[in-house]
């Protein structure tokens, strides 16, 4: 069989459930790898999950590639799901998520994203005071999302974040953030994880914004920055970007309470249309 194809279920030895659990022939490990299998082929519950792997194709696959050997039936899949603790199953998840990016050691640079989304239809849920927020961590070039966190709000992102970067590898890769976000304690996180930030800076980080505004629409010191441009163009209408960066950045106030800063920039957008240009 060979050690490789058990590997996604080493990823989730560790998991712990609510009540002990030795099990008969079926092992939550074996139904978690049932359950992660079908759901990377698009399967969205768990009944389609139970019929997906009692087929004979896909039982012999799991027999032959994970040792999974007997199919529980539905009841009992559901059964040993439900008994594994939400939080270690999210732990142990990153890790194994996190072993699919190449060069893991840092050899290789990537992007995380950091994003929150508020789950609409908890906010019309009895049994929740508050929406459902979920941060989520994604790496940008592998489209897939490498970790996330419940919050009872948006304002309990800002912590969340920060316990996330402590828990995924991001040594040598870029970390990305929205304004809300953009925290001192948040970017001495990223560095002490070995990485770098990227951080929008909005009204939240008023001095630092208005330092930033003044330093890159000055005229002349343009043309000492470093820029790049994209155009796009769509139904009559061209938007153009124009970024500009400078590591120049000793005149910056207060900038040692940023650790590792090392630059700052801007995005200038120019939209052309019938209607006219804005800036």
């Amino acid at each position: 069989m060979g050690r490789d194809k058990l590997r996604i279920r080493e990823y989730f030895s560790e998991v712990e459930t609510e009540k002990e659990y030795n099990g008969y022939f079926c092992s939550v490990g074996e139904a978690l790898t049932i359950a992660i299998l079908g759901s990377i082929c698009g399967l969205r519950n768990t009944n389609q999950i139970h019929q997906w792997a009692s087929s004979q194709r896909v039982s012999e696959f799991l027999s032959g590639y994970f040792l999974i050997n007997d199919i529980p039936c539905y009841y009992w899949l559901l059964c040993l799901l439900k008994l594994i603790k939400p939080d270690s199953l999210n732990r142990c998840f990153m890790k194994w998520a996190q072993s699919l990016r190449p060069g893991g050691d840092g050899s290789e640079a990537y992007t995380i994203s950091f994003d929150g989304k508020t789950i609409r239809s908890t906010g019309k849920m009895d049994s929740y005071e508050n929406p459902l927020h979920i941060l989520s961590a994604h790496l940008a070039e592998l489209g897939i999302t490498i970790g996330q966190k419940t919050v009872g709000q948006k304002s309990n992102e800002i912590p969340a974040m920060r316990e996330l970067i402590g828990l995924l590898r991001i040594q040598g890769c870029m970390v990305v953030a929205d304004a809300l976000n953009c925290q001192k304690e948040t970017a001495k996180a990223v560095i002490e994880g070995k990485g770098d930030y990227l951080f929008s800076v909005k009204d939240n980080q008023q001095t630092l914004k208005e330092d930033i505004e003044g330093y890159v629409q000055d005229k002349h010191l343009q043309k000492t920055m470093d820029t790049a441009a994209t155009v796009e163009k769509t139904s009559g209408r061209v938007e153009r970007r124009t970024g500009y960066t400078s590591g120049d950045i000793g005149w910056l106030c207060r900038k040692e309470e940023w650790e590792g800063l090392a630059c700052i920039g801007a995005v200038n957008t120019q939209v052309s249309s019938k209607k006219g240009e804005t800036n």
